[in-house]
């Protein structure tokens, strides 16, 4: 059983990058919001290890059930997925998760201050998992399902942001909030409906997003997003490091270049490839902007 988990983490879910990836978004948007509040003196402790290891659960939840949901789909479209080709079994990622989620739900009760957050992203997620108890609407239907699964995101960023202003006594509704909130919802967005835009040569019986819509307004569709998120980047770097916004105007501008040149010939390059480059980049240019303010001060 061993063997088969590890062959399932390293191609579906690798441990060090998704551990390293929940202590980053949990991190960036907590500081994100004491330094745009003010704060400069910082209490860190197991709280904020609880909380990003809370982030990698929920995301691992998140693969496994949609490995699940989409055992079938997958055994004749993606027949080289772990799970598909059987070389892992169902109840061997049930195990695992369930074991990962009992211990973040133990560690929470034990240590955070925000757990109806924790209930409420959980009971989101749960919903996810059920297709909000209207599998025969929402699956069918590629737009219904970025509609009501995509915004998890927004969840993930609200229990966060619900511990940071508990903790420091902050008020819950302020610019700096609603923008964060928002900040780190667009790159998943993005990233979502990009990886299915494909060329025309490349369609299958797979749905995508260009086959419902066309490559180019589903292209434009996202290009019209990356501008936004990088507005609401912006916003929250502005009074941290004038630097960083320089580095977020170019980057959203080499991103757009690369939109058009997939609209001009979407044979040219793999889109999701270079949205992958682009907030990889830009979440960098994130944490960098509070590393950079918590050694030096305001740039």
């Amino acid at each position: 059983m061993l063997k088969r988990i590890h062959i399932y983490m390293k191609e579906r879910y690798p441990l060090i990058p998704r551990l390293i990836l929940g202590l980053i978004v949990f991190l960036e948007i907590h500081f994100i919001i004491l330094l745009n509040e003010g704060v400069t003196k910082f209490d860190i402790g197991i709280q904020e290890f609880v909380g990003a290891f809370t982030v990698f659960a929920f995301l691992l939840w998140l693969r496994i059930a949609d490995d699940l949901k989409d055992f079938e789909t997958d055994k004749k479209l993606f027949p080289d997925r772990p799970l598909a080709r059987g070389s892992v079994y169902k109840k061997d990622v049930i195990i695992v998760c369930t074991l990962v989620q009992v211990i973040a739900a133990v560690l929470n009760i034990l240590f955070m201050n925000n757990l109806l957050f924790f209930c409420i992203l959980y009971f989101y997620g749960y919903l996810m998992s059920q297709w909000f108890f209207q599998k025969a609407k929402i699956q069918p239907s590629l737009p219904l399902a970025l509609v009501t699964h995509n915004p998890v995101q927004m969840f993930v960023n609200l229990y966060i942001i619900s511990f940071t202003v508990i903790k420091y006594h902050l008020p819950a509704v302020t610019l700096t909030t609603v923008m964060t909130l928002w900040t780190l919802y667009f790159p998943a967005l993005i990233w979502e409906v990009s990886r299915k835009i494909k060329a025309p040569r490349d369609e299958n019986d797979y749905t995508t997003y260009s086959k419902l819509f066309g490559y180019k307004k589903s292209t434009r569709f996202v290009m019209i997003l990356t501008i936004v998120d990088i507005i609401t980047n912006i916003i929250l770097v502005f009074r941290l490091n004038k630097i960083s916004i320089a580095v977020l105007v170019l980057l959203v501008s080499w991103m757009t270049l690369k939109f058009i040149q997939f609209m001009k010939d979407p044979e040219r390059f793999v889109l999701v490839s270079k949205v992958e480059i682009y907030t990889y980049l830009q979440e960098s240019t994130m944490l960098l902007t509070v590393v950079i303010f918590l050694i030096f001060g305001r740039i």
